[in-house]
């Protein structure tokens, strides 16, 4: 079962692996059009249109039927149909085109719904609320396409049969949908297996009233013996997105973050180390933040190790745990929503028993972002992987670019396994772009300046 969503970046995934948009629609087209030649021969037909691709699989399917019993009835004007594939084939209709009316009911044999595809919510406003009373008051058989228009808002329509696309839909059974057909249009598995553009269209942006602290509010405790990882995560979730970052580091290395980043908020501790002495001030201001990552740079002193296993463990809000981190939670449980990101070498010592990613991930009780060529993502049920990057990302930093980047998603809302996959495809895709201009000389800062544009290239 998948959302709207999901069907909006499987659609975008697809046409990255080379199956148009237009293809997916001309074989929906195909299989609705089937459907009425067989359950409905000879009956006139009605395609009520939106002007949204949901609409453009109504054209493609009027197109293969007999135009002489075929009405193709749009809610809104053609000037409005919204993408050029939609507006190509009702260009080609044949059949006879008119702007919705109720007198078309009456001329009709069957009505085919294909007014609102998925994802709607709230109030239907006109014209859709007068055609779904209408058509529910006809006493007409409706086959409804994709999804019965309306389905999650507060008027839907009530079809005798729906062909759904790909897998049903969330909130689809068959009191609201009738007889539920999923039929196959083309969609490659790789499109949900493998990460892709489309699933850029998941981010969290910012509502356009938001204020500052709404979307996204980071801690990150890091840094002691090193304050190179602790600058570069943090620049990277502050370049992915979240709205405030607050660096928790070591006094020792402080100063010198703040020198080397000025736009970080940054909250020094006691020492060169993170000790167990800090962990209850850590725990207390957590709880005024979204999402907290820990571990880059905070090398492996053993009160470290101490301090980092007692900060999990109790540890109320989604975590990130990476790098040095990751050797205090071997063998644990963590009971709160986590993303590990180990690197192969540290995955085989979290792995001792050599079981694999997604028993790993169900024993810890975590999302697992197993780092490499090509990139594992699994919370132990499912499994996606990420192809996105380049040979040219094996330089120090790019993992604490990935850290940060994930948990800025987390921070902004987003699931640990939406996080996860998410922050992979923005650094793997930032490193391709990155290696454009740098080749094999591209280091890691080179990928936080680039995430905004991967968002941009994918979100505008």
């Amino acid at each position: 079962m998948i959302t709207g969503l999901d069907s909006r970046v499987i659609d975008a995934n697809s046409e990255a692996l080379g199956i148009p948009v237009a293809t997916l629609m001309d074989n929906a087209g195909k299989v609705v059009s089937n459907y009425l030649k067989e359950h409905y021969p000879q009956s006139r037909i009605l395609f009520v249109c939106g002007p949204g691709n949901n609409g453009g699989d109504g054209f493609a399917a009027a197109l293969l039927m007999d135009p002489e019993n075929v009405t193709v009835a749009l809610l809104k004007k053609s000037s409005t149909i919204h993408s050029d594939i939609a507006k190509q084939r009702y260009s080609k209709l044949e059949c006879r085109v008119e702007q919705y009316d109720s007198a078309l009911l009456n001329e009709a044999d069957v009505i085919v719904d294909c007014a609102l595809g998925t994802g709607v919510r709230g109030n239907i406003k006109d014209p859709y609320r007068t055609f779904i009373l209408e058509a529910n008051a006809s006493g007409l058989p409706i086959v409804s396409v994709d999804t019965p228009s309306g389905l999650g808002s507060d008027i839907t329509i009530v079809p005798e049969t729906t062909i759904t696309f790909h897998d049903v839909k969330v909130g689809m059974n068959d009191d609201n949908c009738g007889n539920i057909l999923v039929a196959d249009v083309g969609i490659p598995v790789d499109a949900m297996k493998f990460i892709g553009p489309g699933d850029v269209l998941r981010y969290p942006a910012p509502e356009d009233n938001s204020h500052k602290g709404e979307n996204g509010r980071l801690m990150i405790i890091a840094g002691g013996p090193y304050f190179g990882a602790p600058a570069m995560c943090s620049m990277a979730a502050l370049r992915t997105g979240a709205d405030i970052v607050r660096l928790y580091t070591p006094s020792n290395v402080a100063q010198a973050i703040s020198t080397y980043c000025p736009v970080l908020m940054i909250t020094p501790l006691p020492g060169d180390h993170l000790t167990s002495e800090s962990v209850d001030m850590l725990l207390q201001d957590s709880l005024g933040y979204d999402a907290v990552l820990i571990g880059p740079g905070i090398g492996k002193d053993p009160d470290t190790m101490l301090a980092v296993k007692e900060f999990v463990r109790k540890c109320k809000i989604p975590m990130v745990i990476d790098a040095d981190a990751l050797s205090a939670v071997i063998g644990m449980e963590i009971l709160t929503p986590a993303v590990i990101t180990p690197h192969k070498g540290e995955f085989r010592k979290l792995d001792s028993q050599f079981e694999g990613p997604e028993a790993l991930a169900r024993a810890m009780n975590v999302t697992l972002l197993l780092k490499g060529h090509v990139d594992t993502i699994t919370d132990g049920n499912a499994t996606r992987y990420n192809r996105a990057g380049t040979p040219a990302m094996t330089g120090a930093g790019t993992g604490d670019v990935l850290s940060g980047s994930v948990a800025a998603l987390l921070s902004k809302g987003m699931n640990t396994m939406g996080a996860a996959s998410l922050g992979a495809f923005l650094t793997g895709k930032a490193g391709e772009y990155a290696y454009k201009d740098k080749s094999y000389g591209l280091i890691a800062t080179d990928l936080i300046e680039e995430i905004p544009h991967v968002l941009r290239d994918n979100l505008e």
